[in-house]
């Protein structure tokens, strides 16, 4: 178990890779390059939204970007994407044009991902992430809240069922990532995510499961294993992450390792994904950073007491590998 690929999220730097611009592409090559020697087998891209136009525009530039990382050497590592959905590309829609947007949208994130020869495309791609519903101005919550969900799942399932297929014609899994209540209205739990694909017949639709989505809004850890043990008997379980409550170190953190991996383990096989949320300024806000910014080598300046981004890359990786080297011995 302590051989596990283990993957490093970029937004550790960045929620836009700009890979139209090759200076900001050295850059992606640098710190790939210096992750890799710590033993990263492979990252997490972000795949930042169209601001307008054709989304499958976007496919040529990715394409772009995987060719020069394989020019400079890094042809062996593993590339995994992270895509959300937005008010302008919402599956969730009750407008049936919409809908078509937003597979059109969803469909071309695919394709990005292959185009990266990825397989895995995961993150919050049913509701669009951290957009709360209101009726008359007011925000919906409990039962009214699900009420609203309920007709808007039923209109999404088709969708990812067709959505699932062309998934599959790729070679990619998409993972729908249940967000904490904190971020995002819903799917919020596993077990939401598992409902909604009882009406979605392809199995490379799943869910990508994030520790510190699990710690800060999962019913306990008996739920857990039940949803652990369901998507891996429907073959679902496509995506796992290592996240702590605050998105920040994961050498020193709440994580409730034991709790957390070992249901998982057992009947997951791809790499595990550390994913920390820099100060960076697309974060500020959303997820409302306190903190200081783990300072980036060759982009900041070094900040005294403040860890670096590859300080907090590199304690993060070992810690992963000494709890894995842990739970294989018992």
């Amino acid at each position: 178990m302590s051989a596990r690929d283990i993957y490093l999220s970029f937004f550790m730097f960045t929620v836009d890779l700009h890979p139209d611009d090759p200076q900001y592409t050295e850059v992606v090559v640098r710190h790939m390059t210096k992750l890799r020697e710590m033993g990263y087998a492979g990252f997490d891209m972000p795949v930042f939204p169209p601001a307008a136009g054709d989304p499958q525009a976007d496919v040529p530039r990715y394409e772009k970007l995987r060719k020069a990382l394989d020019a400079a050497g890094l042809e062996d590592v593993g590339l995994t994407t992270n895509v959300a959905t937005t008010p302008t590309h919402n599956p969730t829609s009750l407008i049936p044009e919409e809908r078509e947007t937003a597979l059109a949208y969803l469909k071309s994130r695919v394709d990005i991902t292959a185009a990266l020869r990825g397989t895995i495309m995961a993150g919050p791609v049913l509701f669009p992430y951290n957009e709360f519903p209101t009726l008359n101005g007011k925000p919906l919550w409990s039962d009214a809240l699900q009420d609203w969900l309920q007709p808007r799942y039923r209109v999404a399932q088709p969708l990812f069922g067709e959505l699932g297929e062309y998934a599959a014609d790729k070679g990619v899994r998409v993972a729908i990532e249940p967000v904490d209540h904190w971020e995002t209205p819903a799917p919020n739990v596993a077990r939401d995510v598992l409902d909604f694909l009882t009406g979605v017949s392809s199995p490379h639709i799943g869910v990508a499961l994030d520790s510190s989505h699990v710690v800060l809004g999962s019913s306990g850890p008996e739920a857990y294993r039940r949803d652990i043990q369901d998507a891996a008997d429907q073959q679902r379980l496509h995506h796992v992450q290592v996240s702590p409550p605050d998105r920040g170190e994961v050498a020193d953190s709440w994580i409730p390792w034991r709790t957390f991996l070992e249901p998982v383990l057992p009947v997951y096989d791809g790499p595990l994904l550390i994913e920390v949320f820099n100060a960076i300024p697309a974060f500020l806000t959303s997820l409302r950073l306190t903190r200081r910014k783990f300072w980036i080598p060759t982009e900041d300046e070094p900040v005294p007491g403040v860890p670096s981004a590859y300080d907090v890359a590199e304690d993060g990786i070992k810690k992963l590998r000494s709890e894995l080297a842990t739970l294989h011995a018992t």
